[in-house]
């Protein structure tokens, strides 16, 4: 679909919204930098200009690519929620609450006890993919299990995918739970950094990482975004008009799961994101088509991890308050108004 003028708009507005997010979230911190100073820094990347090491330092090494981690697991966990929604055709579906994170949290925790068990030094690339597959086939077994357990001839059941969401969150959390009681000194402080959520361990390295593997995944769930608009009439009515119903919702699962789990292997559990950001892109921008509201979507999911993770670096500054733990406070109670809107609805 071609993007109409209305499209266009709101892409440049988001743009421009995302850019001052950026630009706000390089000011603020534990060590203020005025804009002046940032734009200095910025300038001396082309003109080679001297400037003062620190901020350089303190732009370069540690704001940007946090920053820039920050956009790209918001942007991912946004876009998960959004088309877990459409695979499972329920408002209420999101990664975190149907035990996708979870698993991925697990399967992570394991990989970090038991590499120090290998016969070999995995070093810094083998740690940063080892832990990113083991998330994924983590996050990948959980959603296999709530799928084939909340689905019957083609339809979820909400209640039950929930339940099963509960249980494998539950279940998820106990088998971490064995994984701290054996664990090291050094392991039990990355599964406690993980459990909580952060962009503090961020480094070049995993940017580049992760925006290689999530702009593969998102453009794999573009390529179906038409035939994901059209699973929207159901899933026997899609199949009529020559959708591979089944198969695409395999490969959109695959795309998601891998996105979350790499999400989880680098930042912990973050919660709420996938299922507030859509929503409020439904409720602002009232767009029908998929592939729009994806972009959208992106954007939007973007522009909200990187201003939470500004709050949580300058509210209790020094010290940082887990990321996790912010948007598990917004999160809970909007998804309990969903349930609450749901109910009057009914």
């Amino acid at each position: 679909m071609a993007p109409t003028k209305g499209s266009i708009s709101i892409v440049v507005q988001l743009s421009l919204l995302l850019l001052g997010t950026v630009f706000l979230s390089l000011c603020v911190g534990a060590y203020s930098i005025s804009f002046q100073e940032i734009i200095s820094v910025l300038g001396s990347w082309l003109t080679a200009k001297e400037v003062d090491e620190s901020s350089l330092f303190l732009i370069g090494q540690i704001r940007l690519p946090r920053i820039a981690l920050g956009l790209l697991v918001g942007a991912a966990l946004a876009i998960s929620g959004a088309s877990i929604q459409i695979v499972f055709r329920n408002p209420l579906a999101e990664p975190g609450l149907i035990g996708v994170s979870s698993g991925a949290m697990f399967f992570a925790a394991g990989f970090i006890v038991l590499k120090d068990y290998l016969p070999f030094d995995l070093g810094l690339w083998g740690h940063y993919i080892g832990l990113s597959i083991a998330a994924f086939l983590g996050g990948l077994l959980a959603t296999v299990f709530v799928y084939r357990l909340s689905t019957t001839g083609g339809r979820t059941a909400v209640s039950i995918m929930l339940l099963a969401g509960v249980a494998i969150t539950a279940l998820g959390g106990g088998l971490t739970g064995v994984l701290i009681f054996y664990a090291t000194e050094a392991q039990l402080r990355d599964i406690t950094f993980w459990s909580f959520g952060s962009l503090s361990g961020s480094n070049w390295g995993i940017v580049g990482l992760l925006t290689v593997v999530i702009t593969m995944a998102i453009l794999g769930i573009v390529k179906s975004a038409k035939q994901l608009e059209i699973m929207q009439l159901g899933d026997q009515e899609a199949s009529y008009l020559g959708v591979e119903v089944e198969q695409i919702k395999k490969q959109v699962v695959i795309w998601v799961v891998l996105m979350v789990g790499i999400c989880v292997a680098f930042t912990g559990l973050i919660g709420f994101v996938g299922l507030m950001v859509p929503h409020l892109v439904r409720i602002y921008f009232k767009e029908a088509s998929f592939a729009k509201n994806i972009v959208y979507t992106g954007f939007l999911g973007a522009i909200l991890l990187s201003f939470a993770d500004m709050v949580t670096r300058t509210i209790v500054a020094p010290a940082e308050l887990p990321i996790g733990i912010l948007t598990a406070l917004l999160g809970a109670p909007f998804f309990l108004w969903l349930l609450v809107k749901q109910k009057s609805i009914r």
